[in-house]
């Protein structure tokens, strides 16, 4: 699936990158989790949802569990649903959103147009960027360690 995620326990819908590979997820033949809304229940919400995993899902997982985690909430559906392409370009899941998720699209939208495509390809070093990005990881995340 690259870099995009889905929902877990629910239809792959044609929307995921390379959808003719969906039927090799054993899921799809378990009528639990091969409709539309799966083991969910209509309008539950994408926070509800379980999500495949992969780096949207560990970071926010790690950060949601972070006692000293400042960021708003903003900032946490852009870290979760960033690549969560097949919901916010290709209209999937929309049966299980509620109003809160209308804003979260909303958010992702204009967040997405500074993701992709948009990185420097120059390398930066540690000690030329340190100054700059320390106080503002201290701000939103404390000086302690984060628990990977």
């Amino acid at each position: 699936m690259v870099g995009d995620i889905f929902v877990v326990g629910c239809a792959l819908p044609d929307s995921c990158v390379y959808p003719e590979f969906n039927m090799l997820n054993s899921d799809m033949s378990d009528l639990r989790y091969n409709t539309s809304t799966g083991i969910y229940e209509k309008g539950c919400g994408l926070d509800n949802l379980m999500m495949a995993w992969g780096h949207d899902e560990y970071l926010y997982q790690v950060l949601k569990n972070h006692k000293e985690n400042k960021l708003p909430k903003e900032a946490m559906v852009m870290i979760r649903y960033h690549s969560f392409y097949p919901w916010h370009t290709g209209g999937s899941y929309r049966e299980l959103m509620t109003e809160t998720d209308v804003e979260y699209l909303k958010i992702i939208k204009d967040f997405n147009k500074y993701d992709l495509y948009t990185k420097s390809p120059k390398t930066y070093s540690l000690e030329s960027v340190i100054d700059y990005y320390k106080p503002i990881a201290e701000k939103y995340l404390g000086k302690g360690p984060i628990y990977w």
